[in-house]
């Protein structure tokens, strides 16, 4: 088959999280698939991370915003290459597009009530468009791709869709995340000491940012070692208006907050942790859940959505919306050496259950699935 993938953003400096996995299945599907033919259409960006090679054809498309490159250049492109197939990678896609379509919905957080205090023009903006979308282009999917068991349930139910048009594929996560012993002083350009507090939080409401502060300004008043907090990606405006409300402003000087952290930085950062904070009020999957346990690091994280299933049975679970759970896991992780040691040891083979290669091979599975119904 001559198969396209939608993969617009992987080109850009600055990835997130649907960007990375993009970037991983196609890696992993060009090393594994030598039957099918692959054209990824990317915007043109700084980070030319995937090169194209006898079976993979990476294709820039040059549009000035995401609807337009989307609804315009994407069906025109599909069109041109002649292809049997069009997988859409990233909750969306053509609404006018003759290509048979594969859909992957990490989730439906745009049918949920938005957030009034969300104040993000860009997440505003992607949540409205999201709601126009995909209403429109469901029945033209010939499968619909979802992360989780959790976020498959949520999808069958939400839009009263068959079981069987909805297949789940976990996510993996990267091989060099990792525990390493020399982490070669890469956490020293966050942060002067080890053993801190990761979070990775920014101000989509659904991160829990707000509480998470909270809870870390209380772990803070009964820790006696008060470990500072490293927090990347964070608008200062933001965070300053959280701890005026929340008067806790003697969090202030624990705080670090670099700003970006590049991906290949991550693994030096986890290992330089005393403890990882993953604590959103929902995720549909969860990559840095993962990857902070591939690397020895204790994660706490929420007992809502998909993070128990990612986590699995002995994860530190806490519901959160209360602060003041998470704060006491914190100095339980604190107090506790045995405790530590048992997170410590359990995250990296919880881990091991999830790889890029599986998720490679199932898309190859329905891609060929597809085929043999299109046919």
């Amino acid at each position: 088959m001559r198969i396209g993938i939608e993969a617009q953003r992987i080109f850009r400096a600055n990835k997130h999280g649907m960007d990375y996995v993009d970037l991983q299945e196609i890696l992993h599907l060009q090393v594994t698939d030598h039957e099918n033919e692959y054209f990824v259409f990317v915007k043109p960006g700084p980070d030319c991370c995937v090169k194209s090679s006898s079976n993979v054809h990476v294709i820039e498309l040059n549009m000035p915003s995401y609807p337009l490159w989307e609804q315009v250049a994407l069906p025109r492109a599909a069109h041109q290459y002649k292809l049997d197939l069009l997988h859409c990678t990233s909750n969306t896609a053509p609404i006018f597009c003759k290509v048979p379509l594969v859909l992957t919905l990490h989730d439906i957080i745009f049918l949920e009530p938005r957030d009034k205090k969300n104040r993000s023009l860009y997440q505003n903006m992607g949540w409205l468009y999201r709601r126009l979308v995909v209403p429109r282009i469901l029945k033209k999917c010939h499968r619909i791709i979802t992360v989780s068991q959790f976020e498959k349930q949520n999808i069958v139910n939400r839009l009263s869709l068959p079981d069987e048009r909805v297949t789940m594929i976990y996510n993996g996560y990267n091989y060099w995340f990792r525990e390493i012993e020399d982490i070669n002083e890469v956490y020293r350009k966050y942060i002067p000491k080890r053993g801190y507090i990761f979070f990775l939080g920014n101000t989509d409401p659904k991160k829990n940012t707000e509480r998470t502060l909270v809870a870390y300004a209380r772990y803070l008043e009964k820790s006696k070692k008060k470990r500072a907090l490293l927090m990347a990606d964070l608008d200062k405006e933001y965070l300053d208006d959280i701890i005026g409300r929340n008067r806790i402003e003697h969090i202030r000087k624990h705080l670090f907050m670099p700003g970006y952290i590049p991906n290949t930085d991550l693994p030096y950062i986890y290992n330089g942790a005393f403890a990882f904070l993953y604590t959103s009020l929902r995720e549909s999957f969860g990559i840095p859940l993962l990857e902070a346990m591939a690397c020895g690091t204790p994660v706490i994280t929420s007992n809502t959505s998909s993070m128990p299933e990612i986590g699995g049975k002995d994860a530190i679970l806490v519901n959160p919306e209360d602060s003041d759970e998470i704060a006491a896991k914190l100095l339980q992780l604190e107090d506790n050496d045995a405790f530590w040691a048992e997170q410590h040891t359990m995250g990296p083979k919880r881990a091991k259950l999830f790889s890029w290669d599986a998720t490679a091979q199932n898309l190859l599975q329905l891609y060929n699935e597809v085929g043999r119904q299109l046919n």
